[in-house]
């Protein structure tokens, strides 16, 4: 029998499984030689056995085209990524060092702005801010915390370092794939999660309703959480009545609720209005308050915002959070953590050209070709440049685009990010990766035992998000004695 490794190879890039052509790193070895022993056509009877298993389970996520809206079924690969326990203990720490640090950050821009007295980022970042929240100036979240469910993106470089990507604090999504790549992965291969002790990741959901429980304005009684979705054509709608259903909450839409004369929001039910107490809202703040921000908003509830500045509603995340979910305030993160926490940052930024500084411009401009740059305020990769595989005609449009709006561009050096074996048409090649942990913060701060290892399917890209074709797969945290 032909060995499933025959014909794989290890790129310039990091691989998470092995080391070269022939050899597992040692946290991998079980599992590539589980593969191993197994036959082309058992190897294809699993990954039709996980089609069959997201079909059934109405996994899906959607996609806007110009043609219309499409509902595709989730695009996963049926080969684990693993992390070895001793190095995921460092990321965690490290994740939560920093939403400590963003939500010191927030507090500040909304208070006293001590960062920008201090000369630490020009108050021009904020002043020009697309999410700055004038509405929010001078409000406190309970336990000072203003994005309490963070989704960070990580990438390993060559180096074999793992590096902060970018920071989604608005209204992350992606974690009920999470939960269920790891459903769909015992069902794949119920006998090798027996043999590896992976650690689980199934308390999420208890943990994020413990999180939204220890924010809720009032803690005696009975306190009320409701999910707050756009609706059934949202992109993420399948995860907003996941969440809701396995925390045994009520999925809301806006004309759901309604406020009162006495600023509290109540929801609509047969038996009558009954009083909410906390929103864990997946809907934008520009459409959460037709009062406030956009007047023509549908979605959202009117007077929404009067009820949590009086503080009869606790909001997650918080208005105005997404402030710090913006690609130039990414490039002083590490300097917060120094300021806020007097520590150093334990996982490093990835080097970062700001096109609203001068002397960094001049440099973008001229060396577009072999960086990657992009908005920032976009996210699911719209709106990015990759230099190195852009032509001619596309690096000078981009450039074009970057001098007409400096202060909305950054750009990164072009990361040989890692790549991890992948089944493509029958066989193991190596596809780039990245990694979406999930942080959430409130009376206590909680990181998911790995998180959402997003994949490049098309040969050679780097872009991950599903969106542009990417797919995913289910992440291993495991002890190093496991190999």
């Amino acid at each position: 029998m032909k060995s499933i490794w025959e014909n794989y190879k290890t790129e310039v890039a990091y691989d998470e499984l092995m080391q070269s052509k022939s050899q597992p790193r040692p946290v991998s070895q079980k599992l590539c030689h589980y593969l191993n022993s197994l036959s082309k056509q058992e190897i294809d009877k699993r990954k039709i056995a996980a089609e069959l298993a997201i079909m059934e389970m109405g996994i899906s996520f959607t996609v806007y085209s110009d043609e219309g809206n499409i509902d595709r079924a989730w695009p996963f690969d049926i080969i684990p990524r693993i992390i070895e326990a001793q190095e995921w203990r460092i990321i965690e720490k490290g994740l939560k060092q920093r939403l400590t640090a963003l939500n010191h950050f927030i507090s500040d821009v909304y208070g006293e702005q001590a960062f920008i007295k201090a000369g630490k980022m020009p108050g021009e970042i904020i002043n020009s801010s697309k999410n700055f929240r004038k509405e929010c100036v001078g409000m406190q979240p309970k336990h000072h915390v203003w994005a309490n469910i963070c989704g960070t993106d990580l990438v390993r470089d060559k180096d074999g370092i793992m590096y902060v990507l970018e920071d989604n604090l608005r209204v992350p999504s992606g974690v009920s794939y999470m939960l269920e790549n790891r459903v769909i992965t015992k069902r794949v291969f119920p006998e090798l999660l027996q043999d590896i002790d992976v650690l689980p990741i199934d308390d999420y959901p208890t943990q994020l309703y413990d999180m939204l429980m220890s924010i809720a304005p009032q803690q005696t009684g009975k306190v009320r959480i409701v999910v707050l979705t756009p609706g059934v054509y949202n992109s993420a709608y399948f995860e907003h009545a996941y969440l809701a259903q396995q925390m045994g909450i009520q999925l809301v839409e806006g004309s759901d609720l309604v406020v009162k004369d006495d600023d509290c929001v109540y929801m609509r039910t047969i038996e009558g209005l009954e009083k909410v107490d906390v929103i864990y809202r997946r809907i934008d703040d520009d459409f959460l308050d037709p009062e406030v921000f956009r007047k023509d908003s549908t979605l959202g509830v009117k007077g929404l915002m009067r009820a949590w500045k009086a503080g009869h509603i606790a909001l997650a995340n918080a208005p105005g959070a997404g402030v710090a979910d913006d690609k130039v305030v990414y490039a002083y993160v590490p300097e917060m953590i120094r300021f806020y926490l007097n520590e150093e940052p334990i996982l490093p930024n990835v080097p970062t050209y700001l096109c609203s500084d001068k002397n960094q411009l001049e440099y973008v401009l001229e060396h577009l070709p072999e960086l990657v740059a992009k908005p920032a305020n976009e996210s699911g990769g719209y709106g990015m440049i990759v230099g190195p595989h852009a032509t001619l005609e596309e690096i000078n449009a981009f450039r074009a685009v970057i001098k007409k709006d400096p202060r909305n561009y950054i750009a990164q050096p072009t990361l040989a990010i890692s790549t991890a074996p992948t089944l493509c048409k029958g066989k193991l090649e190596p596809r780039h990766i990245d990694l979406r942990p999930f942080i959430l913060q409130g009376e206590n701060t909680f990181v998911t035992a790995g998180g959402l290892t997003r994949v490049a399917l098309k040969k050679g890209s780097l872009v991950v998000n599903s969106s542009q074709g990417g797919g995913s797969k289910d992440t291993w945290i495991i002890n190093g004695e496991e190999s």
